[in-house]
C-alpha cells in the first residue's frame, strides 16, 4: 500500500473512530454535522431488473446535500440501463445530470430487466454515450479527493476503473457499495433463526473486481444484507405512490412493472442503504472489519486480524425507522 493510500484509509477509519468516542446524546449530531456539506457523488448501478436502485438514486435526486455528477449504468445491457436513466432524469427535472454506461457483459439469468418496456419509450441517443470508466476517470481528475463513488450494482465499473488507472481511482474520496452478506443472508429478517452468510448478487456477479476493490487500500463503506433487507410496506407505498410528483409518478410506474415480473408486490430497499449512509451515517452504523472476497462471493470476515488491519467499514444493523423517514420525507418532498 502506498503511502498516500495509507494517509487517507488511516484518515478515513480516525475519523469514524473520533465519532464513535463522543457520547451517545452527542453521536446524532457530529454524524449531521460531518454530512452537512454538499458532497460530489457518482451514482453507479444496474439499474432496470430490481426496483430498489430506482428508490435510491430518486433518494439521491431530491437530496440538496448531495451533488450529483454524473450517473453511470453497469452489468447486462448497459446501453437500455442508460436510457432508462436518461428518461428518469428528464422526467424527474434532472436531464442535466450526464449519463454514462460501462462495457456489456451477459446478464445474469436470473436478473430479468424488468422495467425494460419504460425505458425502450426512450429513444436511443443519437450518439455513442459516454464510457462510464472515462467519465468516472475525468470527473475524479477535476475533483480529486471530494467525489464519493456509490455503487449500488455489480462491480464491473469499479474494477475496470482500478485496471484502467488506478492511481486516479485513489484519489476519490470514498467508495460506497450496497454489497456482500457477513453474519446474515437473504431471508435473515430476524423472524426465524439465522442461516448464515450468503454469496450476495453485486458481489457474487463479478468476484475479480470486487477483490480488486476490497484489497485496494480506498476508504470503502459496506452496506451487505445483514442491515439492507429493509421492506417498503402496503401503508408507505401508498403514501408514496399517492403524491402526485414527477418524481412519485416515475417511480410508481416503475414499480408497477417490476412488481408485474416478478408477481412481488413488496419491494427490498437493498440500495437506499447505500445513498443514505452518505446522506445520514446514522442510519447504519459503521464498524471497521477486515472482509475477504472468497472464490464464491462470500465476503469472509477475518475476526482474527482484523482490528488490527481493517479494509472496510462495515453496517451490521440498520436503524429502519429512521431510514424510512428520512427515505418518504425526501421522496414525497419531491416538487
Amino acid at each position: 500500500m502506498t503511502s498516500h493510500r495509507k494517509s487517507s484509509f488511516a484518515a478515513f477509519f480516525l475519523a469514524a473512530l473520533c465519532i464513535a468516542t463522543i457520547p451517545a446524546h452527542g453521536q446524532e449530531q457530529a454524524l449531521r454535522q460531518a454530512s452537512v456539506s454538499t458532497q460530489k457523488v457518482i451514482f453507479d448501478t444496474d439499474i432496470g431488473d430490481d426496483i430498489d436502485d430506482v428508490f435510491a438514486l430518486g433518494l439521491a435526486l431530491n437530496s440538496p446535500e448531495l451533488n450529483v455528477l454524473g450517473v453511470t449504468s453497469t452489468w447486462g445491457d448497459t446501453e437500455l440501463r442508460a436510457r432508462l436513466l436518461q428518461r428518469f432524469l428528464l422526467e424527474t427535472g434532472h436531464g442535466n445530470i450526464p449519463v454514462s454506461m460501462g462495457r456489456r457483459t451477459t446478464p445474469a439469468a436470473n436478473a430479468p430487466f424488468t422495467q425494460a418496456a419504460w425505458a425502450k419509450h426512450m429513444p436511443p441517443p443519437g450518439s455513442p454515450l459516454p464510457n462510464a470508466v472515462d467519465f468516472i476517470l475525468d470527473q475524479i481528475r477535476k475533483y480529486p479527493g471530494e467525489i464519493t463513488l456509490i455503487s449500488v450494482a455489480p462491480l464491473t465499473n469499479v474494477g475496470d476503473l482500478l485496471a484502467r488507472d488506478p492511481a486516479t481511482f485513489h484519489k476519490l474520496k470514498r467508495v460506497i457499495i450496497m454489497g456482500g452478506s457477513v453474519r446474515k443472508g437473504y431471508g435473515d429478517l430476524g423472524y426465524k433463526p439465522d442461516h448464515g452468510p450468503d454469496p450476495e448478487y453485486n458481489i457474487r456477479l463479478d468476484i475479480p473486481a470486487a477483490r480488486k476493490l476490497f484489497t485496494s487500500g480506498i476508504p470503502l463503506t459496506v452496506l451487505p444484507l445483514d442491515s439492507t433487507q429493509l421492506k417498503l410496506d402496503e401503508v408507505k407505498r401508498a403514501a408514496l405512490f399517492s403524491a402526485d410528483t414527477s418524481l412519485t409518478n416515475a417511480i410508481t410506474t416503475l414499480y408497477e412493472q417490476w412488481t408485474y415480473s416478478t408477481n412481488n408486490p413488496t419491494p427490498t430497499l437493498f440500495d437506499v442503504l447505500a445513498v443514505e449512509q452518505a446522506l445520514d451515517p446514522a442510519t447504519c452504523p459503521t464498524e471497521p472489519m477486515l472482509l475477504i472476497v472468497d472464490d464464491h462471493g462470500y465476503t469472509r470476515e477475518d475476526r482474527a486480524t482484523g482490528q488490527n488491519h481493517p479494509n472496510v467499514l462495515v453496517c451490521l444493523h440498520s436503524d429502519a425507522e429512521r431510514v424510512f423517514s428520512l427515505l418518504m420525507e425526501r421522496l414525497i418532498g419531491s416538487k
